[in-house]
């Protein structure tokens, strides 16, 4: 009478499939990359003007904002009324269908608003808007 030994090789059915759960995560990661709305400003809070005809403007992807010291700031930092034509012809080749929103503040100059308007004119964008409050 012989005897058949019979090997448990239970160390390969232990092992995790890890793939399912790693399906589940990607999944996850492309929903929430997805489904992010990305936002853009220009760095500095300012008091907008109020005005009756405000129309909402879908998507800007240059922000220009002007303090009522007079200081303008793109991307999060201070510049000069020289650099704004340089800054804007930057942002404009990263995102060449791109629009102008300037955010007065209601105690600014005009001069400074019109200052910045002519430098980013100079870059080569003309769909330029400014930002209002609705009342």
């Amino acid at each position: 009478m012989r005897r058949h030994r019979t090997y448990n090789n239970s160390s390969a059915d232990s092992e995790v499939n890890l793939t399912p759960m790693l399906d589940v995560v990607f999944i996850m990661l492309i929903f929430f990359v997805v489904t992010t709305s990305f936002v853009k400003e220009s760095g500095v809070e300012v008091n907008r003007p109020n005005a009756n005809t405000t129309q909402q403007q879908e998507s800007a992807s240059i922000l220009i904002a002007i303090r009522p010291n007079g200081e303008i700031w793109i991307d999060g930092r201070a510049v000069d009324v020289r650099a704004v034509r340089a800054n804007v012809e930057r942002l404009r080749a990263e995102f060449p269908e791109s629009s102008v929103v300037i955010q007065g503040d209601q105690n600014a100059q005009i001069g400074s608003l019109v200052r910045v308007m002519d430098q980013v004119r100079m870059a080569g964008i003309t769909n330029v808007a400014i930002a209002a409050e609705a009342q």
